[in-house]
């Protein structure tokens, strides 16, 4: 399967119009599994779907005018992370100024599960503007946050998309989430 998708991304790459409907069944259970894993810890009476984060996410990846060049496998599956990641921080902003321009509050991040327990759009909006700066600082912790917190990632998952060693993910997994939760900590204490 691995290297179907990858074969299928150069396909891609080289401008076949047919690859992407070859590639959306073989990724949409993995993509799939990663946004229900993500939206049920988001809060109950979301109107984003799984189905619809995976679709929108898909489209933005392989979709646009701009053909996208894909760098095997895990490279596919940190930019669908990064999609994600995007997709539900405009959701979070489009409602966030529906109702009020709210203050931004902390989003603790356990040590044995990559998502919190509920997710309020005060608080991902607080954690995207804390992985922003730690994307300028350190982009692979970065994208480490996004697999792990946005797609719902297990350790050894996210050790094989960054091509890393589990150890090496769950050193930096505690770093990160630390930086994040000191950076929040910050934005809360200075609100």
């Amino acid at each position: 399967m691995n290297s179907d998708v990858t074969n299928i991304l150069n396909a891609i790459d080289e401008g076949d119009p047919l690859a992407a409907s070859q590639l959306l069944p073989i990724v949409y259970e993995e993509l799939r599994r990663m946004a229900a894993g993500k939206m049920a810890h988001e809060k109950s009476g979301h109107t984003l779907q799984p189905t619809a984060l995976v679709h929108e996410a898909f489209m933005r990846l392989v979709g646009g005018e701009r053909p996208q060049s894909w760098d095997g496998r895990g490279h596919f599956f940190a930019a669908a992370a990064e999609s994600m990641r995007r997709i539900l921080i405009e959701s979070a902003r489009r409602r966030n100024a529906q109702k009020r321009g709210g203050n931004l509050v902390r989003c603790e991040l356990m040590e044995d599960d990559a998502v919190t327990d509920s997710t309020d759009d005060e608080s991902l909006l607080s954690l995207d503007q804390a992985l922003t700066k730690l994307e300028t600082e350190d982009t692979k912790l970065a994208k480490l946050v996004e697999l792990r917190y946005f797609t719902g990632m297990t350790i050894d998952e996210t050790a094989e998309v960054l091509g890393v060693s589990p150890r090496t993910v769950k050193r930096n997994w505690s770093y990160a989430r630390a930086w994040l939760r000191r950076e929040m900590d910050g934005e809360e204490s200075s609100s």
